[in-house]
């Protein structure tokens, strides 16, 4: 899969390291944010199809970032991964009010989020096809 763009944020550079390298190697195209507000203006000016963020960054949260964008003009249908810290509990319905689409718990296998990562695309790709016919 290529042509597509995804945006990284993650305040810990080995963390958005990883995720890039493993995202590039598979055709994507990466842009890279070490927090909520650089992410939330990528977004506002790149055209990007998917989000990967941290929940806990300093200032805004990966839960806010992902919130903000959801309720933005034309970044609602916008597939948002989380990435959380072992064993931290989120609800499942503030999650999908937020508009996440997975939650993923660090540590993770770099090949887990390149299969989920796939798995998101393919969805929004089929929503996009099915609301075009």
């Amino acid at each position: 899969m290529t042509g597509k763009t995804i945006l990284a944020v993650d305040d810990e550079a080995h963390i958005l390291h990883v995720v890039s390298l493993k995202l590039q190697n598979a055709g994507f195209t990466v842009i890279t944010a070490k927090d909520a507000e650089e992410a939330f203006d990528a977004a506002s000016t790149a055209q990007v199809d998917l989000v990967i963020t941290d929940f806990q960054m300093p200032g805004m949260s990966g839960l806010d970032l992902a919130r903000k964008l959801h309720n933005e003009p034309g970044k609602k249908s916008l597939p948002v991964m989380l990435l959380t810290a072992h064993g931290l509990a989120l609800e499942q319905v503030e999650l999908a009010h937020a508009g996440v689409s997975v939650c993923l718990s660090k540590p993770f296998s770099p090949r887990d989020l390149l299969a989920r990562v796939n798995e998101l695309i393919e969805k929004r790709e089929a929503s996009t096809s099915e609301s075009i016919a």
